[in-house]
């Protein structure tokens, strides 16, 4: 008989992860070694439906590498809805890292995975099912907890801003909430908003709405922030909340722009930010006004 993968089973490994497939599905399992990526060892192993995935490609990697990679569909898994674009390519948990050597063996199973993918475009609903609940982490001004139902924010003495601390610890039921804004602590000015529902006015600055955490040096780091976000960003769309329109034409406050352009050179000057984030970032912050 040819070997197919209807059989259950077969199993491609590669660094830090190996691929187990089925006839409906992939199960990827993700090594717990001290070299595998954090966020890798969070998620432990995913389950991942054929009709998710648009596509599977294989290119050569580095130093004698090639990399199998499954190209989930639009709305299809929280946890990439929720990075948005941001996740770093060591991060991205649809990549799979071969020795060279194993290249004939990916490519077999890269056409098996192709013949049988059937869904295209923007999945209606999450198929990947999301990071369990109850979920926390510890962000710059404050601790994040999700058991579910709802998302609670208890501000820290030594971070949070006076705003956060007049209006005090928050808890957001995910039935109000219409989504989920990750920026990545990669990046500048990382944080996690919660997206009221209905709200019309743009948000205020992270530091100063009470409806987000922000992130910062060994604070809200990947494997703990998008998980927990994804996990949010799911339980929010099976709530049936529609999906947040960005508000459009209002301007922000001068004097508010200012002052974080004022501090975003201060960061400037203490290396903090590089030339080029500071050129693209301030330019952002001018067109809000």
């Amino acid at each position: 008989m040819p070997h197919t993968m209807s059989r259950m089973g077969d199993v491609l490994a590669g660094f830090h992860a190996a691929w187990e497939f089925e006839s409906d599905s992939v199960l990827i399992r993700y090594e717990r070694g001290i070299r595998t990526p954090k966020l890798f060892q969070v998620l432990g192993e995913r389950r991942v439906p054929l009709d998710a995935l648009a596509g599977v490609t294989l290119a050569p990697g580095r130093r004698g590498t090639v990399v199998l990679r499954a190209e989930p569909r639009p709305g299809a898994d929280p946890l990439i809805e929720a990075a948005a674009g941001q996740l770093k390519e060591h991060n991205d948990p649809y990549r799979l890292v071969l020795p060279a050597e194993r290249e004939v063996l990916a490519e077999y199973y890269a056409d098996e995975l192709r013949a049988r993918l059937t869904g295209a475009g923007p999945a209606e609903r999450f198929l990947v099912a999301p990071p369990k609940a109850p979920l926390q982490f510890k962000a710059y001004d404050g601790k994040a907890s999700f058991d579910g139902t709802a998302v609670s924010f208890r501000w820290s003495w030594t971070g949070a801003s006076s705003a956060k601390w007049k209006a005090g610890d928050q808890h957001f039921q995910v039935a109000d909430l219409g989504g989920v804004e990750w920026r990545s602590p990669e990046a500048f000015e990382g944080h996690l908003r919660l997206l009221r529902r209905g709200a019309a006015a743009p948000p205020a600055p992270a530091d100063q709405d009470p409806g987000a955490v922000v992130f910062g040096l060994g604070y809200g780091p990947v494997h703990e922030s998008l998980p927990f976000a994804a996990a949010v960003l799911a339980a929010v769309r099976g709530s049936g909340a529609p999906a947040p329109v960005p508000a459009s034409g209002v301007r922000r406050d001068p004097a508010d722009i200012a002052e974080r352009i004022r501090h975003l050179g201060e960061l400037h000057q203490a290396g903090l930010v590089t030339d080029e984030e500071f050129s693209v970032k301030k330019a952002e912050l001018l067109s809000e006004l």
